[in-house]
Formats: C-alpha cells, structure tokens, sequence
C-alpha cells in the first residue's frame, strides 16, 4: 500500500491522512479499470475531499499514472509527471493577473492533459480538479464537466487508462450537473466513527491536557475534520467556534430575511431535516443547499453510490434520511440565530 501523505491540520500541525480505506480501494478501482465518466464527488466543506484527492495522486502514480491535481480556488497544483513542461505552464499560470487565474488553472488543467496524451504520448493518465465550480462559477459548470467527458470520449490519443474526478463542496452545481448524462455524481460525508477516532488519537498525542473527550468533539463536529480544526486554534471553547461560524455565514441577515413560516420550518428542520421535504418547504431547502448549511437527496445509502462509507441517519449529527446538516455546528448556529 503507498505511504501516507501528511497534510496540514492547523497552522504548524500536520496529521498523517486518517481512515478512508474504502475510498483510497475506490481510487484503485478507478485506476484499474479507468473512469468512463467524470466522478463529480460532491460532501460537506471540510469533511476531507482535498485530503483524500491528494493521497490519491500518490496511489495513482504508484499504479503507473502520470497525475495531475489542480485546486483553482486555492491556486494550488501538485504534479506527478516526468514531463517538467507541465510545472512551467501551470507556474506561469499562477503568475498571471489576479481574477483570471482561477478559470486558466482550471482550462489548462484539461489541456496539458491533452498535451500528455497526444504530444508526450503518454499512455496513462489522472486529472483530479478540486473546488473548481466554486472557481470558475455556477454559470460554467456544465460545460467544464462536459469537456471532462470529452477528454475520456474523444482523446486526441488513444489511452492504456484515464481518471478524472473533480471534488466539490458547491451544492446548487449538483442538480445542474446531475440534468445531464454527462458524469457520475457520488457523495462523501464526514468521516465514519472509526476514522475520527484515528484523527482524534493524533491529536490527542499533541494536546493530551487540553482536548475534550471524544464523545463530546464527534457530537459537535459530526466527524468533520475542519470543523475539529476550527474547535483546536479557537481552544476548543464552542461558543467563540458558533459566533463566527453565524459571522461568516451571515445566519442573521439571512434568517431575518425569511417569512415567519420560514422561521417556524427551519425551527422543526433544526431538530429534524427532514421536516424540509414537503411542497412548500423545498424553497426553504433550496436555500439551505446554496448556502451550504445542509446535503440534500441522501436517501439512498447503497456503497457503490458513495464515495467511501455513507452516513448513518442520526438525529443527534442532525443526519435524516433525505437531508443532513453539514455538521452539527452548522445546525447549532443556525438554532441559535433563530433563539436569539
């Protein structure tokens, strides 16, 4: 099995990547048989997609891939390639002006990938993009996935094996992604019990006088990496985590922006989300999606529909049948705008 990569937790922490087995198998799968799609994998912010995108490029080199990571959001790009002509062109790319690098890094992720293939004879090939629709717009996200396709369908060379997966925390892209046959929608969520308690043992080695029980962190994280990160550098003290969580998201302009009926549907889907899924709530839902406060349409928990274990419906993680607060901070300064 390829090593463990280490990723950065907090400022001046790293923490070996924790658990995932099942998704790191799913990457090997992909790699065997290639994709014929474009995976969109779509979870929670935080709950480790750039994480497990990036010990992806390490399985997938060891697989014989030549492999490439872009993150245009972040202006970030790992290579995996013995053609150095890559690095220089991505390098130029981040040194162009400011408002079109995003859209360039995400362009010309697909167009070395055509280069490799056709100028560098490449036979083997990965693209991983990640947080590109948040990137590059709402407005473009059906094109950009449909030139995916077109690199898997109409290569400019023939190929031993392709993947692409692009990894995405923008909920409204999903339907519009998901209107088309144009790629392979899966899910993730936070990680399973087992995995946050890997995470946990790590930290705990750091912090062993100061982190709280475990019991209490999976109740307030719901296994979400970030979130436990965001509860580590504010010194594990919640309420300090909520308000700025309710700062950043803007939760009272928008909570005072809804109807009292509204106010009264978001009050029951605080205790249950799935209290949402009605006729005229779904306005409220659609909301709730676009900004990133809850997951929709997670009815169904077969494995193979998800990348990596799906969640359990669980009341107390605010996770329901059909929808799931993100985590259940997300959920907490939502109840307490609402309160207040």
């Amino acid at each position: 099995m390829v090593g463990r990569i280490k990723l950065p937790f907090v400022p001046g922490l790293e923490v070996e990547f924790t658990d995932r087995e099942k998704a790191l198998k799913q990457v090997y799968e992909f790699g065997e048989r290639s994709t014929r799609f474009p995976i969109v994998v779509f979870g929670p912010e935080g709950c480790g997609k750039t994480a497990w995108l990036k010990q992806a490029v390490e399985l997938l080199r060891e697989l014989g891939f030549e492999v490439l990571y872009v993150n245009p959001l972040h202006k970030e790009f790992i290579t995996k390639t013995d053609v150095g002509d890559v690095v220089r062109r991505f390098s130029e790319a981040l040194a162009e002006v400011i408002g079109i690098t995003e859209l360039r890094l995400a362009t010309l992720a697909i167009d070395l990938t055509k280069e490799l293939l056709k100028k560098w004879r490449v036979r083997k090939v990965a693209l991983l993009v990640d947080d590109v629709f948040q990137a590059i717009g709402l407005d473009k996200t059906e094109v950009y996935v449909k030139s995916l396709l077109n690199l898997i369908e109409y290569p400019p060379e023939m190929y031993e094996g392709i993947v692409v997966i692009v990894a995405t925390s923008e909920g409204l892209s999903r339907a519009r992604i998901g209107r088309h046959s144009w790629a392979e929608v899966r899910p993730i969520w936070n990680l399973g019990r087992e995995g946050f308690e890997e995470l946990y043992e790590v930290l705990s080695k750091v912090v062993p006088d100061r982190i709280p029980g475990l019991d209490e962190l999976w109740l307030l994280t719901g296994g979400n990496p970030r979130m436990l990160s965001q509860l580590y550098l504010y010194r594990w003290d919640v309420e300090l985590v909520i308000k700025n969580f309710i700062e950043s998201r803007k939760l009272v302009v928008f909570i005072s922006s809804l109807s009292d009926d509204e106010r009264e549907w978001l009050f029951k889907a605080v205790e249950d989300p799935d209290t949402l899924m009605r006729r005229e709530r779904i306005p409220l839902l659609n909301k709730l999606v676009e900004l990133n406060l809850v997951v929709d349409d997670i009815v169904f928990r077969d494995e193979f529909l998800w990348i990596d274990e799906p969640p359990k419906t669980d009341l107390k993680l605010g996770v329901g049948k059909y929808i799931a607060w993100q985590t259940p901070i997300h959920r907490d300064a939502v109840r307490r705008v609402l309160r207040s």
